[in-house]
């Protein structure tokens, strides 16, 4: 058996290697970076969703009973009829919101409830990425009262 050998190497190159794998780097994070920010504008939308179903199961709570739940009531209030004053007289009979109960933010955080609010009769928000209030881009806080108007920017 001889073997021949062809002086001419066969494969690549360590240079078409390098150059292989920078562009599968640079598509990588091109990939990573818009899904990423997907990512962040889903949460975004599910938040405005969250609110939007808040909202309805508190007016619903209203309408039935002639005002909202304390704060001390809290959004529980919804799930089970509270038993501390005032103690609502025509709660609907499985609570206001299916489920078992009230879900976090999609950062994980209890959506916050005040009642009186500061401007109007109940406020109603998510504190955002960073779960502190104020902040701008992804870090800011999403309210039923501005919810509609925020710039859901998310790049910072």
């Amino acid at each position: 058996m001889n073997k021949q050998f062809s002086k001419k190497a066969k494969g690549f190159t360590i240079t078409e290697i390098l150059v292989a794998l920078a562009i599968v780097a640079i598509m990588s994070t091109v990939i990573a970076v818009n899904f990423l920010g997907k990512t962040e504008e889903a949460k975004f939308t599910r938040v405005k969703g969250d609110l939007t179903n808040l909202q309805s199961a508190l007016m619903s709570y209203y309408n039935d009973n002639g005002f909202f739940p304390t704060t001390d009531q809290g959004l529980s209030a919804l799930v089970s009829k509270p038993t501390q004053e005032p103690v609502p007289n025509n709660y609907q009979r499985g609570g206001y919101i299916s489920g078992g109960g009230v879900a976090n933010d999609p950062w994980g955080k209890p959506y916050q409830y005040i009642s009186p609010g500061i401007e109007n009769d109940y406020d109603l928000f998510s504190m955002g990425a960073d779960g502190r209030t104020g902040g701008e881009g992804k870090f800011q806080d999403i309210s039923v009262w501005n919810m509609n108007a925020i710039n859901f920017n998310v790049e910072n």
